[in-house]
């Protein structure tokens, strides 16, 4: 069956694209919560027209991810920890902790969006990234400093 996503779809496409998927994931899970529609000659043309929106909508939080990532790139974080031996950090610093941080810079960045693949144990200076938008990953610096 294709259908017409109207929203992004992990592993499936972006808005606008027409996929050829099986009957039952369609009737069952993308039209029903409103992810597609059936690929249809009017559903083609509202679609082309939803995609202009979209891609407008789309561009206008692309450019203010960018200005914000401009900002966020001047940051620098330090966190002081207790160290033990061989400079590892009794506990560490989590991306909990670093949207804290931001927060009270006056940031307001989630700690979804910060991209630390594991929490930080040792110290020195880490580059962060963090997913403003789908193409726009500023990266801050944080300073893991002994206490």
């Amino acid at each position: 069956m294709e259908v017409i996503l109207r929203q992004a779809v992990e592993k499936l496409g972006h808005p606008g694209d027409i996929v050829k998927v099986s009957p039952g994931y369609a009737r069952n899970f993308l039209l029903p919560r409103g992810f597609a529609y059936e690929a249809t000659p009017g559903n083609k043309k509202r679609i082309e027209q939803e995609r202009q929106r979209l891609d407008a909508a789309e561009e206008s939080r692309r450019t203010a991810a960018q200005e914000y990532a401009g900002k966020l790139e001047q940051v620098s974080l330090t966190f002081s920890a207790r160290v033990g031996e061989e400079g590892k950090l009794f506990g560490s610093v989590t991306s909990a902790d670093i949207a804290q941080q931001l927060a009270e810079q006056g940031h307001t960045v989630e700690k979804r969006q910060i991209d630390l693949k594991e929490p930080i144990k040792a110290l020195g200076v880490y580059r962060v990234p963090i997913r403003l938008h789908a193409d726009v990953h500023p990266e801050i610096k944080v300073w893991v400093i002994k206490q």
